[in-house]
Parts: C-alpha cells; sequence; structure tokens
C-alpha cells in the first residue's frame, strides 16, 4: 500500500528529527503526498542484490524512537510491506504510537482513503518493543534510530546494535546534524568515553552504517538525505537509496557534513531576517512578507515559531561549533535572548509573534514598507540578501565535494518548499551579480560572514 495521508492531521511541524532536530519546511500544498512506494522496482544491480532490496516481507525494519519521527518513519516502512518493529525505552510510549497510528487509519478508512482491509494489515506489520537495551531488538535486515540530537546516546545505541545484529544488517541515524563519523568513531570526550575508562571505542564494522534523514512527517515529505560517512560502504548506500525509492521517498546523496544539505544551506534564510530586525530595517511580519512575496511560503519568523525557537537556534548553533565556529553560521544574540525568555513560538504561546488558538494576533506587516526594501539598497533588501546568500551556500557546498548541484536543488526544494534551488536562483541572478552582492555585504559587515565561494 502507498503512502497516505490524513488531511484533517494537524498542520505537521516542521521538526525534521523530533524532538531535538529541525526541519526547514513550510507546509505543502493540501493533499501533496508521497508516490506509491513500488516493491517491485528492480535493484539497481539485479545480479547481485543488497539483502536490503528483497521483497519487503522478507526486510524486517527496526525504529529506534517512537515520537513523531520514529512513528512516522514506521508507518512508512509497514505501508511499504516491511515487518516493523516500534521501539523505544520509555514504557507504554512504543505503544501508544501504534493506538495513534491505529486511530489515523481509522479515520482514513472512515474518509474512503484507504480499504479496512488494508489498514489492518499495515497496522498489524508494525510491533511495539520496549526496551533501553538494544541488544535485545529483534534481528532485522535495517534498524533506523530516531532518538534525542545527542552524539553519546547514538553512540551507547549503535555499539549494543553492533554486538547483537547480524554483521550484515544496515544500521541508520536520522540525525539531522550530528556527524555520522563522529557516531561511528573512536571518542576520548563525553559520557559515554568517561563510562569506557576514557574512551569509547569506535564501531568494529562502520561500512554498514549511514545517514537516512527523513523530514517531518515523514509519511508526507519526500525528501530523505542519505548521509555517507568516511567509512560508509558504497554498495549499501546504493542499497539505502534504492530501498528509499521503493518507498516512494527522492533521495539525495550528502557526505557527513554539518547539517548535511538543508539545515546547513537554509541557515542563512534565518539569519539574515534576524540580523535585519536587530538592524532595525523592518519589523519581522514586514519581513516574513517580502521573502512571502518572493515566492517563499513562509517567512521565516513565521517559520521558526512553527518549527520552534529553540530547536532552530539549537539547529543553528551545532552547525555553527562544528564548522570551528564559521561567523558564517553564527547565532544571533536577537534569537538567543528569544530562547533564553521561553519565547519559543506557537508551542509556547508566544515568540517572535503571539498566538492565540494557533495564530498570530500581532504580525501585522507594512505592505509598503516592505515593497519599498525589494529592489532598494543591499544593506536593506531582505530578498537580495537572503538569496545571495543561499546561493553562495549551495555552490560552496558542491564546490567542496559534499553533494551535486542537482542534489543540493532538489533537496531544497523539496526539504524546505523554496521556489528555486540555490543553482536555479544562480542561473537567474548571474555569478558575477551574486559575487559583487556578497563582496558590498563584506565591506557593511566585515569579519567573514560574507566571504563568497571560490565557485563564484
Amino acid at each position: 500500500m502507498g503512502a497516505v495521508i490524513d488531511v484533517d492531521a494537524p498542520e505537521p511541524h516542521r521538526d525534521s528529527a523530533a524532538p531535538s532536530a529541525e526541519g526547514t519546511a513550510a507546509p505543502p500544498a493540501e493533499g501533496t503526498a508521497a508516490p506509491p512506494a513500488d516493491s517491485t522496482a528492480a535493484p539497481a544491480d539485479s545480479a547481485s542484490p543488497h539483502p536490503l532490496l528483497d521483497p519487503p516481507d522478507q526486510v524486517a525494519v527496526a525504529v529506534v524512537g517512537a515520537g513523531a519521527m520514529g512513528a512516522g518513519i514506521a508507518q512508512v516502512a509497514a505501508q511499504a510491506g516491511h515487518p516493523v518493529v516500534l521501539v523505544d525505552a520509555q514504557p507504554g510510549a512504543a505503544e501508544a504510537a501504534v493506538d495513534r497510528l491505529g486511530r489515523t487509519f481509522d479515520r482514513l478508512v472512515a474518509k474512503g482513503k484507504v480499504t479496512e482491509d488494508d489498514a489492518r494489515a499495515t497496522l498489524g506489520r508494525v510491533t511495539p518493543h520496549t526496551t533501553s537495551d538494544m541488544t535485545t531488538v529483534p534481528g532485522v535486515r535495517l534498524v533506523i534510530e530516531a532518538v534525542v540530537e545527542h552524539l553519546d546516546v547514538k553512540r551507547a545505541i549503535f555499539r549494543q546494535l553492533e554486538s547483537a545484529q547480524d554483521p550484515r544488517t544496515v544500521l541508520a541515524s536520522n540525525t539531522s546534524s550530528l556527524s555520522i563519523d563522529d557516531i561511528v568513531g573512536r571518542a576520548t570526550t563525553g559520557h559515554d568515553a568517561a563510562m569506557h575508562g576514557g574512551t569509547s571505542p569506535a564501531l568494529t564494522h562502520p561500512g554498514r552504517v549511514v545517514g537516512l534523514h527523513f523530514f517531518n512527517p515523514p509519511p508526507l515529505m519526500r525528501l530523505v538525505e542519505v548521509i555517507t560517512g568516511r567509512a560508509s560502504d558504497a554498495a549499501v548506500l546504493d542499497a539505502a537509496s534504492e530501498l528509499m525509492r521503493r518507498w516512494g521517498k527522492v533521495p539525495v546523496r550528502c557526505t557527513s557534513t554539518p547539517g548535511f544539505i538543508v539545515n546547513r544551506v537554509a541557515r542563512p534564510f534565518y539569519g539574515e531576517a534576524q540580523r535585519m530586525v536587530e538592524e532595525g530595517v523592518a519589523d519581522p511580519a514586514t519581513i516574513d512578507l517580502a521573502l512571502r512575496d518572493a515566492g517563499f511560503r513562509m517567512g521565516p519568523f513565521e517559520l521558526t515559531d512553527l518549527i520552534g525557537q529553540d530547536v532552530n537556534f539549537a539547529v543553528g548553533e551545532s552547525v555553527w561549533r562544528q564548522t570551528g565556529e564559521d561567523p558564517r553560521y553564527e547565532p544571533t544574540d536577537w534569537q538567543r535572548r528569544l530562547v533564553r525568555e521561553g519565547r519559543l513560538g506557537r508551542k509556547s504561546g508566544q515568540g517572535v509573534f503571539t498566538y492565540a488558538d494557533g495564530a498570530a494576533v500581532d504580525a501585522e506587516p507594512d505592505a509598503r514598507r516592505a515593497s519599498e526594501l525589494v529592489g532598494g539598497p543591499l544593506r536593506t533588501d531582505p530578498v537580495a540578501r537572503t538569496l545571495a546568500m543561499l546561493v553562495n551556500e549551495g555552490v560552496d557546498l558542491v564546490h567542496r565535494g559534499e553533494a551535486t548541484a542537482e542534489d543540493v536543488d532538489t533537496a531544497m526544494t523539496l526539504g524546505t518548499n523554496y521556489p528555486c534551488g540555490p543553482h536555479q536562483w544562480l542561473d537567474q541572478i548571474g555569478a558575477e551579480t551574486v559575487r559583487a552582492q556578497l563582496v558590498e555585504l563584506d565591506r557593511l559587515y566585515p569579519g567573514g560572514r560574507y566571504r563568497p565561494s571560490e565557485a563564484l
């Protein structure tokens, strides 16, 4: 059975690895859904198919973490025909997730979206499993870890899984920003290292570990970032990518660079807007309007209120730290203050805007001011500044050899609902213009944030 969506469900929280990783997608058009999974598609190498590509009823999948993201991934796998074990350490959490999935299918059956037999069959393929000891997880072909974005926690989970699962089992992390190399490698810092006499051992077989970064909600969002660590086996990466296609997803490849594609390239969408508000150029609602008028589905302030200011800030700070505190990614004091004051967005009732019944009550833009800003001086043009920085990030990621231009554009249009990808904007604006804009911004704001990519 292909992917199905409960269109009466609440608007999805764009949190790409709930609860602690960020997603940047604006709400998609109603009724948009992943195409049906094709369990009969031929593998890339039909002469020697990877075990992941056997018929789905023979390929059991375990998902570790029964939160919104983990439960959504479990649903996608079950709908594609796989037996699924949904694992959580919290007593009752996995069972509650399966119950919620059952209620979702009840609504879909009532609306005629799926048959009762299909719904019952899909739900019957998901088995809850409560344990904090990953060595007790039943043997499967694929494990997808979807727990809190904490390196020590992930390292401990993968080490236990490696010791108990078959050597051919593929181990994947749904991390949105942590390094796959750090998850599998030796460590001398952190709680996990302290628990092992000062050194946390590396995995013995890191070749079978990859990243599979889904976007929330997994049944709806088509993009999956397939992340390769330095030791990841090429055959495993190919098989994982093909499996995602069979699940109705669009896989893009990226090295284990901080933030991968989406959460790296998207940083300026938030940072430029916040800096312009700090400078007094315009209020948040007006800048949101200017960017919506330029084709973005949501402005940066309404989007970060939806994501959660704490979540958005944490991912931005993670990318900044992992890049050696590169000024391109430095979080703003403006957003840091929001988080410190508990103004987290819709979930707390107040963020950039104030909310009542889920709607902003004080997001009144100045339409005339928004129109004046766009096309005016570069320093006060939110569209020109944002696009120049997004293009710079996209082309620089490709220049570093971390992803292809095609995959970057695909990731940013599917994962964030941007109207174009960075390279499409580059073609429209021109490299000479983008570079000149960055040079001018670097003159106005020296320090390295606006340094142009060598690719320009």
